[in-house]
């Protein structure tokens, strides 16, 4: 027989002579350690992966700051170099100062005609060129084109002008860049008269684009000119020919300064020393027309006047520091007028140059006490502005890629200066707040990111996509949260269980629905269908809670024999038919009542009445969205008046309430934080779906709330636009910032739904 006092088990006998087995000490001590790791590993797993959640959500967050941080941070200008103007003698004058896009070249223009090409890292020369200068003849005046055409203009004081082009050949030898400058003379390599009567040219206006050139000019006693030149080229021969065609501008009171031409060739400005721009339409060479003048400044002259990247907008810098915006507004009768848009900076001294970047509406300003500054209209802020010289800015070249500066002052002297500038058209006040945009006849919010042409403002007000996503979210939840939540409640008070059984799990399965789906159906059949069927729409909002009022109203009526034969809580199956029936009846009669009443055509008759119809609108997106949110609110309503206690209910039934009283008086307070978040919950879903509004409304960034036309979210806006954008530009930066607003907004509103989810749960415990 074995000793029971070495078995690991006590023997015990129990009551009613069975014998059980007790664990040992040994046993019991392992069992609790057991326990206890399981306890701690408990605690402990769920606490990390709580906090692993939270860091998760936080990490979100910092990825987004860090890549919408570059967007606001500062402009920085440093000086790398000094040296003296190559190309440019004692006796000599710099009239212009270009920079390549490669930052390895730089071009002096001498008031001599001496074309000199140097390294920008230590000013050695690389080649020089001299552009063509009739004999006896001095330098008057000179101008620019915009900023890409590389394009020069020389008056002479015998009516005659030079052109030159810059141009640069890249090659690869020993895969190493080697760029090669050239000069060239589109206009011929002498120089072309513009005033027959030989007078002196004083101020000078050129532009070249594809559609040809352009040159104007004031003689030495106020006359203005402007000439067209197109180059013709035989293809037989090759020979080439220059055609010619001057005219003869109206006159103003006032000396001329200087002249601009736009690209397009149709607006003409000139600065005269009393502080006024004046304004011509030279789109018809026959029949040029004054169309006034603009004042800029009171108190001094316009020193200084440059076209921004397109042509379109003019910066005018004064002899009193100012530095304002312009450009032309189409007016109600088809004519444009010159507009004050919006003020910069204010310098301390006159502006001495004003430098268009290539390619965005920003530039660079230089004024006589040696301050520079760099400018955006379209952010409409001043980027940044510091001291570089002791003395007068007179000149300044920037990069086409707006990473170098060239900085000359009085004495000749160049600075080579890195630029940090890489967002500047990113502000505050272009992503929230309206801005009056190039070719628009007031400020508006507006997206449209890109173009075909790099002249283009780009326009990134984030306003019209937050509206289009509350909009959205708003039609979303109108439709969905009254039917999911009366749903809910009947099926979780007055459906019969076996019912419920079937209706529950059937509407959470459509939650598994791909949006995708519904966001193709609603784009491609129900779109077509409500704006073909649009009187159906409105009669079944009208007749169906009618027609189920009546039916309800008739059943009541019965008699009790015959309502009997329905088991309770089968009710909502007897409506079945009776929805399918009014469903019938509306699209059946929807051509009669078009006919009827709108004129055979609802659509257009919204249109006379002035409301704009889009076939993928507000109307289309609710539907197929609530159909998306209606499963997300159900269940989770459902659920919260399904778990009501049991004996508050009974309670209530108890002391007399009907089942409706009970309802509304013990039901609804109890299960209303559950309720609220359920909705919130929906409308989460609602402001982040994508596939749905992507597919079912036309993507248009406007910006009001009318039903029959569509908007453009902002995560639908980040599905369309990221893939297309270059990686780090202000653009990609902007779509991130879309997504942080995105997140911020579903934050901020499950935050606020927790604390009045917690409040109603504290105000109705005591039930």
């Amino acid at each position: 027989m074995n000793d029971i006092s070495q078995s690991p088990q006590r023997r015990q006998i129990a009551p009613g002579g069975q014998r059980s087995l007790l664990p040992s000490p040994e046993q019991r001590e392992r069992l609790r350690k057991r326990r206890a790791f399981k306890d701690h590993f408990s605690r402990y797993g769920i606490g990390i992966a709580g906090i692993g959640v939270v860091a998760a959500l936080a990490m979100i967050f910092v990825y987004l700051f860090s890549e919408v941080a570059p967007l606001f941070r500062s402009a920085s200008v440093a000086p790398q170099a000094s040296y003296s103007v190559p190309g440019v003698g004692a006796d000599d004058e710099l009239v212009h100062l270009t920079l390549e896009r490669y930052n390895q070249l730089g071009t002096s223009f001498s008031q001599l005609g001496n074309v000199t090409f140097f390294e920008t890292e230590d000013g050695a020369i690389r080649t020089q060129f001299a552009l063509p200068i009739p004999e006896q003849a001095t330098t008057m005046a000179v101008a620019t084109a915009v900023a890409n055409a590389n394009a020069v203009a020389y008056g002479f004081d015998n009516g005659q002008v030079s052109l030159g082009v810059l141009e640069y050949a890249l090659s690869y030898p020993d895969n190493l860049r080697h760029i090669e400058p050239d000069l060239a003379l589109p206009l011929g390599d002498e120089p072309i008269t513009l005033d027959e009567q030989g007078r002196a040219i004083e101020v000078l206006g050129v532009q070249v684009s594809d559609r040809g050139t352009y040159i104007a000019a004031a003689t030495e006693d106020g006359e203005l000119l402007l000439a067209s030149f197109e180059r013709r080229e035989n293809l037989m021969t090759g020979e080439v020919s220059i055609e010619q065609d001057t005219v003869t501008l109206p006159a103003f009171d006032g000396e001329p300064r200087q002249i601009l031409i736009d690209g397009r060739f149709r607006h003409l400005y000139v600065g005269d020393d009393a502080g006024r721009i004046h304004h011509y339409d030279i789109g018809n060479l026959d029949s040029v027309d004054y169309l006034g003048a603009v004042q800029v400044t009171d108190q001094g002259q316009v020193t200084k006047m440059a076209y921004l990247n397109g042509t379109v907008s003019i910066i005018a810098g004064t002899s009193d520091g100012q530095v304002r915006q312009y450009f032309p507004v189409r007016q109600s009768g088809g004519q444009h007028s010159l507009e004050h848009i919006r003020d910069f900076a204010r310098y301390q001294g006159a502006i001495t140059h004003i430098e268009p970047e290539y390619n965005r509406h920003g530039f660079l300003v230089g004024d006589d006490q040696g301050y520079l500054g760099i400018h955006h209209t379209t952010a409409g802020q001043d980027v940044f502005q510091a001291r570089m010289t002791e003395g007068p800015l007179s000149r300044i070249a920037v990069s086409p890629v707006n990473t170098m500066a060239l900085i000359v002052d009085d004495q000749r002297q160049l600075q080579r200066a890195e630029v940090a500038n890489r967002h500047p058209d990113i502000s505050l006040s272009s992503l929230w707040g309206k801005v009056w945009y190039e070719g628009r006849s007031e400020p508006r919010y507006i997206w449209q990111s890109t173009a075909s042409t790099d002249a283009f403002e780009p326009k990134m007000s984030l306003m019209p996509l937050t509206v289009g996503t509350l909009k959205a979210a708003f039609y979303a939840m109108l439709f969905a949260t009254p039917l999911a939540l009366m749903g809910a409640v009947y099926t979780a008070y007055f459906m019969t269980p076996k019912l419920r059984g079937k209706v529950k799990p059937t509407i959470e399965i459509m939650e598994a629905l791909p949006t995708v789906i519904l966001g193709f159906l609603a784009g491609l059949w129900l779109a077509p269908f409500i704006e073909g069927s649009l009187p159906a729409v409105f009669s079944v909002l009208l007749l169906m809670p009618l027609a189920m009022l009546a039916f309800a109203y008739v059943w009541s009526r019965l008699p009790e024999g015959i309502r009997r034969l329905a088991p309770e809580g089968w009710e909502a199956a007897l409506l079945v038919p009776v929805i399918l029936l009014v469903g019938w009846f509306c699209v059946a009669m929807s051509p009669h009542l078009e006919i009827w009443l709108f004129d055979g055509n609802m659509r257009q008759w919204l249109t006379d009445i002035g409301i704009v119809y889009d076939q993928r609108n507000a109307l289309v997106v609710g539907i197929a969205m609530g159909f998306a949110v209606i499963p997300t609110i159900f269940s989770i309503a459902e659920d919260a008046v399904f778990n009501v206690p049991r004996h508050l209910t009974q309670g209530s039934l108890a002391l007399g309430a009907t089942r409706w009283q009970t309802v509304l008086g013990v039901v609804l307070p109890t299960a209303s934080p559950g309720m609220f978040s359920a909705v919130m919950m929906g409308f989460g879903r609602a402001v982040g779906e994508t596939m749905i509004v992507l597919m079912a409304t036309g993507n248009s960034p406007i910006m009001n709330f009318n039903i029959f036309e569509g908007m453009r979210t902002l995560s639908a806006n980040i599905a369309v636009e990221l893939t297309e954008t270059a990686v780090g530009s202000s653009h990609f930066r902007v779509l991130f910032l879309a997504a942080l607003v995105l997140l911020a907004m579903t934050f901020v509103v499950n935050t606020l739904a927790e604390i009045i989810r917690q409040r109603l749960r504290k105000r109705y415990s005591s039930l």
